[in-house]
C-alpha cells in the first residue's frame, strides 16, 4: 500500500489491513498507537511478546538495532539484508493497522544496517557537510532511503539537524552526527536528505529539538543541561524545512534549557514542544520521543511522570527502544498507566485523540 503525506509526496507500507476508523477504535488500542517499542530476536515466533503488543495492544511501531545493550550481545534483530526483510515482513504481517517500523540509520558511526551485515558502507552528516557538494549528498541519501525501503522500513531517525556548536560533544559532534555549526549548511543537507527518504516511500524525522549540538555532556547517561550553551540560531535549521517543506516528523532532545523551561527537558515540556515547535515554529506532523528509557528520563523521573508529562507537553508518539534496559512487558505498562490517567483526568481524552489523528493521518491516507 502507498500513503499520501501532505502535498508533497507518497509513502510506501505494507501490512494485512487498514486502520479502523476513529470511532470505533478504543481508548486503549489508540494509547497503543502512541507507542513505539524495541524488541529482542532476529525473526518473530509464536512466544515473542512482541506478537501480543502488536496483535491484542496495537502498538504503532517498533525500532530495530544491530547490538543488544543489557546483554552485551552482539545480535538484536539484524543479521543480514534477507533475514532484516523476512522481519519487517513478518511484523508487518501481525498488525492490523500498519506500523512504523524505524531505525537509527543517519551513517557513518551511527547506522544499525551495518557492513560487516552485507550492506553498504555509509559516510557521515559531518562528511557531507565537509563536502558540501548537494549532488553528493543526494548520491549518499538516495542510497540510503531505497535501502531502508528495500528492508521494509518506513521510518529513519534522520537526518540530525544539530548544530555542530561543540565538537567536543560526545554524542554529536565526536561522532560526527551534525552537518556543520552553519545552520544553513545543516538546512541544504538536511534538506536534500528528507526529500530523498520521501521520495524513497521513508519518512525522515529531523532530531534532535530544540538542539543537542551545544551540551557537553551525553542524555543517554544523565541530563544534559544546555542552559549556558544553547542559542537560538539552533532552532534555524527547523524553523527553515518546516517553513518551506512538508516535514511529518521531529524527534525531542533529553536536554534541560532552564532559558525554555525552568521545570522539565524538553522531552517533557509544554513551553518547548507546545508552545515552540507547535505555535512559533507552525509543526504540525508527527512528534517522537527520544527514548523515554534513557538515564535522562529514567533516572529523573518515574514512569507516571514521565508518560504524563511527555503527553501533555505534545508529544505524538513515545519511544521506548528497550535497549539502555529491556523491559518486555512495557507496552502493557504503558498502556495501563496512561489509561488510567486518562480515566483520572489527569491527561484529556482530546489530547489522545489528536495525537492519534495525526498518527492516522500518515498511515490511513491511502492512494
Amino acid at each position: 500500500m502507498r500513503i499520501l503525506f501532505g502535498m508533497l509526496l507518497v509513502i510506501s507500507f505494507s501490512a494485512s489491513g487498514c486502520a479502523q476508523p476513529a470511532g470505533e477504535v478504543s481508548l486503549e488500542n489508540k494509547i497503543g498507537q502512541m507507542l513505539m517499542v524495541g524488541f529482542r530476536g532476529t525473526e518473530i515466533d509464536a512466544g515473542n511478546p512482541i506478537v501480543e503488543d502488536i496483535r491484542d495492544r496495537n502498538i504503532g511501531g517498533v525500532i530495530l538495532f544491530d547490538y543488544d545493550v543489557p546483554s552485551q550481545h552482539p545480535l538484536r534483530n539484524i543479521q543480514s539484508a534477507d533475514q532484516v526483510k523476512r522481519l519487517t515482513e513478518q511484523l508487518q504481517h501481525l498488525a492490523s493497522t500498519p506500523l512504523f517500523i524505524g531505525i537509527d540509520q543517519e551513517g557513518g558511526q551511527v547506522v544499525r544496517l551495518k557492513p560487516r551485515f552485507g550492506f553498504p558502507q555509509t559516510v557521515s552528516a559531518h562528511y557531507l557537510g565537509t563536502v558540501n557538494n548537494p549532488d553528493t549528498t543526494q548520491l549518499h541519501a538516495t542510497q540510503q532511503a531505497r535501502l531502508l525501503d528495500q528492508q521494509g522500513f518506513n521510518v529513519n531517525f534522520a537526518p540530525v539537524v544539530d548544530l555542530n556548536t561543540n565538537p567536543e560533544n560526545p554524542v554529536i559532534g565526536k561522532l560526527d552526527r551534525s552537518y556543520s555549526a552553519d545552520p544553513e549548511v545543516v538546512t541544504t543537507h538536511a534538506r536534500i536528505v528528507a526529500r530523498e527518504h520521501l521520495k524513497a516511500g521513508v519518512i525522515p524525522v529531523l532530531k534532535h529539538f530544540p538542539g543537542h549540538g551545544s551540551a557537553w555532556n551525553d542524555s543517554h547517561k544523565g541530563i544534559a543541561d544546555v542552559t549556558e550553551t544553547w542559542q537560538q540560531v539552533e532552532l534555524k535549521p527547523y524553523a527553515n524545512l518546516i517553513a518551506s517543506d512538508s516535514i511529518p516528523a521531529v524527534m525531542t532532545a533529553h536536554v534541560f534549557n532552564a532559558k525554555l523551561d525552568s521545570t522539565y527537558p524538553a522531552t517533557l515540556s509544554s513551553p518547548v514542544l507546545d508552545e515552540l515547535l507547535r505555535d512559533r515554529l507552525s509543526f504540525e506532523g508527527l512528534i517522537f520521543s527520544d527514548d523515554m528509557q534513557m538515564q535522562a528520563i529514567r533516572s529523573q523521573y518515574g514512569l507516571e511522570t514521565a508518560l504524563k508529562q511527555a503527553i501533555n507537553a505534545g508529544v505524538d508518539i513515545l519511544v521506548f527502544a528497550n535497549n539502555s534496559v529491556f523491559e518486555e512487558d512495557i507496552a502493557e505498562r504503558a498502556i495501563s498507566v496512561i489509561s488510567r490517567m486518562v480515566e483520572r483526568g489527569e491527561i484529556s481524552r482530546t489530547t489522545i485523540e489528536d495525537s492519534y489523528k495525526r498518527i492516522m493521518r500518515i498511515k490511513s491516507t491511502f492512494e
